[in-house]
């Protein structure tokens, strides 16, 4: 199993990932040992979901950055943002 995850930092912005070891991944993410999140502070975990194969999680991750993907997470997330200043446009 695989995952795809969005964590949302504290400037704002996202961080889009794909893994199939949730809890370690993020635990790598804490102890600032992912390069491309490192020194970037606190997060929390906005979304996450589960895909049958690296192949799927992958292309999945792909899409999440992209275009439809960024209003797809303003979709699905719109309630938990309501009256939040951030949108899914900064993605990173």
């Amino acid at each position: 199993m695989y995952y795809v995850y969005v964590l949302l930092f504290e400037d704002g912005k996202l961080y889009v990932g794909y893994t199939s070891k949730l809890n370690e991944r993020l635990n790598k993410h804490r102890r600032n040992e992912v390069q491309s999140t490192k020194n970037r502070g606190k997060f929390i975990v906005i979304y996450y979901e589960a895909c049958l194969n690296k192949k799927d999680a992958i292309k999945r991750e792909k899409y999440l950055k992209m275009g439809f993907g960024r209003r797809f997470l303003n979709n699905r997330l719109e309630n938990y943002f309501s009256g939040s200043r951030w949108r899914a446009g900064k993605s990173s």
